[in-house]
């Protein structure tokens, strides 16, 4: 596909990802994406036949960026606890835009036993986001930057935390202070002498 096709691409993920998160998977359709862009019918289904397809690649894309981004600073030999940092500042950031959480339309997608998952993408983001986690938790202990911690479990504190936020936002107020308990105590559990 042509730079051109790829920005398109881009384009037409960064406003349909706007949509899920305002109005959830199941209310979305392609005539609201080709509104939202401006790309008539032809022209959204050129790169994508379905609200299906477009949502599991915002999904997908998530997940890879973040894997990459994690195992691209660790050969940089970027302390682990700067990585950690700049992650958590932006989880938190997350955490407070209610306004933007793409949570409920994740649920939602997977919940529903019309939508094949055969290949099991929840699953699959999952996995990878573990796995960049378990590699930056990993380098931190090498480098003696983090304690001696079980990678995995802090990884479910991470995200079963930040997800529980994210979900919760959209149903209730959560006070504004939630996330920073939240990070304050990811930063206790790895960084020695955090209190």
């Amino acid at each position: 596909m042509s730079t051109k096709g790829d920005k398109t691409k881009q384009d037409i993920r960064e406003k349909a990802y706007q949509l899920f998160a305002e109005k959830g998977f199941k209310d979305v359709t392609m005539k609201d994406i080709c509104e939202q862009t401006g790309l008539s019918r032809g022209g959204l289904y050129r790169h994508y036949e379905s609200t299906e397809q477009i949502f599991l690649e915002i999904i997908n894309h998530f997940s890879d960026e973040q894997k990459i981004e994690i195992s691209t600073k660790i050969k940089q030999r970027i302390p682990a606890s700067l990585i950690l940092d700049e992650l958590l500042s932006r989880y938190a950031s997350e955490m407070r835009d209610c306004e933007n959480s793409f949570s409920l339309a994740i649920c939602e997608f997977f919940s529903d036993p019309a939508i094949s998952k055969a290949d099991n993408s929840v699953m699959k983001q999952y996995e990878i986001s573990k796995s960049a986690w378990v590699e930056l938790i990993n380098y931190g202990i090498s480098t003696k930057e983090f304690n001696r911690v079980n990678p995995e479990s802090v990884f479910h504190v991470i995200v079963f935390a930040y997800q529980g936020v994210r979900m919760y936002s959209r149903l209730m107020k959560i006070e504004h202070d939630v996330p920073n308990q939240i990070i304050n105590e990811i930063k206790r559990l790895l960084l020695p002498g955090e209190i």
